[in-house]
């Protein structure tokens, strides 16, 4: 990934001003700079040769360690860059219960919990949660395919309070990719893409596991894979 100047990032997409955003204490890494998300996270219908809900799944040959055998979910992808939530990199560290505490949310013990992710090295200290679209917010992302991505700590009290969506997992930091960056990676083998399913966002399985599960949709054997870049 192209390294590009560090500046703060706006809201990923706009907030009600009564909603509190998802902040945690950040550990700085190495790596992606904060991209403008609110520019490139435009709800509404995916335009043509745009991935926004599209899964993608690195390659063999990708060997950044960040990204080796990842598997992302697209939320936003436009002219102006992408950002995504990685989906297999389980935070082992870090509890829900923990999370809660931290923010301040009650009750605790919650009455429901989701898994916690490590979304991606940009911006570790920002909160979200990726989810069915049964349950939204004012401030919640459409993605294609019928999920959502909120970012205010409102979804965190439906779920400790055994609300919210039916399905989801809380994400710290994300994904992204200034303009055309992805596209480039694309054409240079780095990323395959398929759509959808529940079972590849929400399902709990190790790392290796969901990358292969994604990679049989495209009925493809990752010992046999070429680089050769493609789109299911």
């Amino acid at each position: 990934m192209t390294r590009r100047p560090k500046d703060k990032a706006p809201p990923p997409f706009p907030l009600d001003e009564e909603e509190e955003e998802m902040e945690m204490p950040e550990e700085e890494e190495g790596g992606q700079a904060p991209i403008q998300l609110s520019r490139v996270a435009k709800p509404g219908p995916a335009e043509e040769g745009w991935l926004g809900g599209q899964i993608l799944i690195a390659m063999p040959s990708l060997d950044d360690p960040r990204f080796a055998r990842s598997v992302i979910c697209l939320c936003a992808h436009s002219a102006e860059g992408a950002m995504g939530i990685v989906l297999n990199r389980a935070i082992e560290n870090l509890t829900f219960d923990d999370l809660l505490k931290q923010l301040d949310v009650s009750p605790i013990p919650p009455q429901r919990r989701i898994r916690l992710h490590a979304g991606g090295p940009v911006e570790g200290g920002r909160g979200f949660v990726l989810h069915t679209g049964d349950w939204s917010s004012d401030g919640s992302l459409s993605i294609e395919g019928g999920f959502a991505l909120t970012a205010s700590v409102d979804i965190l009290k439906a779920i400790a309070g055994g609300e919210g969506p039916r399905e989801g997992l809380l994400a710290l930091g994300y994904a992204g990719w200034g303009p055309g960056q992805l596209e480039s990676e694309i054409a240079q083998n780095a990323w395959l893409s398929v759509s959808p399913d529940e079972a590849i966002l929400f399902a709990e399985e190790a790392q290796d596991a969901k990358w292969r599960r994604a990679l049989a949709k495209l009925k493809v054997d990752p010992l046999l894979l070429v680089d050769t870049a493609g789109r299911a």
